[in-house]
């Protein structure tokens, strides 16, 4: 794997890490999340984060096969040019159904090196 990707893999797993340390080791409730802007913002800034890494990694390899890699990439794009139009719903829907899957897959991908 290239070297450069795998930087890039670690800056997604890092935002990943970082948004499960703002949610702790509780039970993850939504009005929790939704009453707390900064746990909003910091998790909006990581998504930013793995889309921008997930973008450059598309662009040294546009083969590079993670589930929603595409998606990933969306969802930065609307979370900076968009930022009216983000809902609490669906970043909570992505930290919730969609970040434990990247995850996984991430940590696979790097230990397959």
């Amino acid at each position: 794997m290239d070297e450069q990707i795998k930087i890039w893999l670690y800056d997604i797993l890092t935002a990943i890490e970082e948004i499960e340390s703002f949610l702790g080791d509780g039970p993850k409730r939504f009005a929790d999340y939704h009453a707390d802007i900064r746990t909003r913002r910091a998790v909006e800034r990581n998504v930013a984060i793995m889309g921008e890494a997930m973008n450059r990694i598309l662009k040294i390899n546009p083969g590079f096969t993670i589930t929603a890699a595409r998606r990933i990439v969306d969802t930065r794009n609307r979370i900076v040019h968009g930022y009216d139009s983000v809902s609490d719903e669906t970043m909570w829907g992505i930290v919730i159904n969609h970040l434990p899957l990247l995850k996984a897959e991430i940590e696979r991908l790097l230990g397959e090196q």
